[in-house]
């Protein structure tokens, strides 16, 4: 059994700022405002040669005015079901609390082992008045500071205690990442919650209901890799608050820390500058990228309905129009797993290698029939082409001239590299060198 330690406990005791702490990462968003996390979030930590992964969970409450309690409350009782071990986390500052106490009998009905920490422990008086949450029955109180990291070591030592296997890999930190985003309400979410097959991610009509990025493991055609549902991108002139901010801060972190990026757009809004905005972004980080227009069942159609709307769609990515397009509805079902089938040949693409005798067995008659255009006199005559060792498609071609090719000659060389040999989806760079 995996080593997973989940961290419950009411609004505002500070889970997501202890989490941070353990996964050594500021991963989860820290406010003082309640309720901001929402959704599980998943971590991996390590403590003594012993690796674990680390779940931080929105707050557990009844009778808020909160419109997602009933949401929240639904994943941290996942959270309890998947944790071999808990953190039951409160507040010195507040002391024990009725919520505290009522979630204490939810906590003891899922039978695992629990650590009781008593959190903004930064005083010696506070850690005096930890005393009262013995009156809970769960053992020996562990008071720690998750902002300062006092007492976390104590803790750490104790949870290891309770781990049934030697140690937990992180084997998703080498599995391939997709990340999907796109712009608020698009249906990011839903999306991944069909794909898993539950609720992973609290999906409801209000715009910004994801706010941190929520990883998922998740098998396709044998191949194994990491869904990243991400917090809906808006522009920075709409973006008001702090939260929402810190969410969009992180959506692009996913995305830079991706290998594709699912870019799902509103088949009733179509392509719109924000998403143009995103796909430029991407190409800057050179991912693999893919449109899904979802909401297709919302269109009405004809036969040549999806014809016209991808042929506008190309004419405004001008240059950047080797991005596959994928129309979708996740309500209906309607291709979804089309979508994420072409977003793991954009992967595949992205890492693959073509042997220089195929280059320049092919390249060398195109450019045979049409060579670059000559500068002041001087013929440009390209002798070689070989892919470059990068982790990214990049083609060196050796000339006399370098300096002298043009970007239109360049990105007829980038034309016959993918009619010839794919490359879908991804961006290519192209170096020219002298020989």
């Amino acid at each position: 059994m995996a080593n997973i330690v989940a961290i419950v406990g009411r609004p505002n005791v500070g889970k997501s700022t202890l989490f941070n702490r353990l996964i050594e990462s500021r991963e989860a968003i820290m406010d003082n405002e309640s309720g901001v996390t929402r959704d599980r979030h998943y971590g991996f930590a390590e403590w003594t040669g012993r690796g674990f992964t680390v779940i931080d969970t929105g707050g557990y409450v009844h009778g808020s005015e909160d419109v997602f309690e009933g949401a929240i409350r639904n994943q941290v009782m996942q959270a309890l079901k998947e944790a071999s071990v808990i953190i039951f986390m409160a507040d010195c500052i507040d002391g024990l609390t009725d919520l505290d106490k009522d979630f204490a009998k939810v906590v003891r009905t899922v039978n695992k082992p629990v650590v009781m920490v008593a959190n903004k422990a930064d005083s010696t008086e506070k850690m005096q008045n930890a005393v009262e949450f013995y009156a809970l029955g769960f053992g020996e109180i562990f008071t720690v500071s998750s902002a300062t990291g006092s007492g976390t070591g104590e803790l750490l030592d104790e949870l290891v205690k309770h781990f049934t296997s030697e140690s937990d890999e992180n084997t998703e930190s080498t599995l391939p990442k997709i990340a999907i985003m796109g712009r608020p309400n698009v249906g990011k979410s839903s999306f991944v919650n069909m794909l898993l097959g539950e609720e992973r991610s609290i999906v409801t009509d209000i715009a910004g209901t994801t706010r941190d990025p929520i990883n998922s493991r998740y098998n396709m055609y044998g191949k194994d890799f990491i869904l990243i549902d991400t917090a809906g991108v808006r522009k920075k002139a709409k973006v008001k608050e702090d939260i929402e901010f810190y969410s969009v801060i992180r959506a692009i972190r996913s995305l830079q820390n991706s290998d594709v990026c699912v870019l799902m757009l509103d088949a009733q809004n179509g392509l719109e500058s924000q998403d143009i905005s995103l796909i430029n972004l991407a190409v800057k980080y050179r991912k693999g990228i893919v449109l899904m227009v979802n909401k297709w069942d919302l269109i009405e159609k004809d036969q040549n309905t999806a014809d016209k709307y991808k042929k506008e769609i190309e004419e405004r990515l001008g240059t950047l129009n080797y991005i596959p397009i994928v129309f979708t509805s996740v309500l209906t079902k309607q291709r979804v797993h089309k979508a994420i089938e072409t977003a793991i040949n954009v992967y595949e693409y992205r890492s693959k290698k073509v042997p220089t005798s195929q280059l320049n067995d092919v390249l060398l008659k195109d450019i045979e029939r049409f060579g670059p255009p000559a500068h002041r006199g001087k013929h440009i005559k390209i002798k070689y082409i070989t892919q470059l060792p990068t982790r990214t498609p990049t083609f060196g071609f050796f000339c006399n001239f370098p300096k002298h090719i043009k970007n239109p000659y360049a990105r007829y060389l980038e034309n016959r590299i993918r009619e010839n040999f794919g490359f879908s989806g991804v961006p290519i760079k192209l170096v020219f060198k002298e020989k």
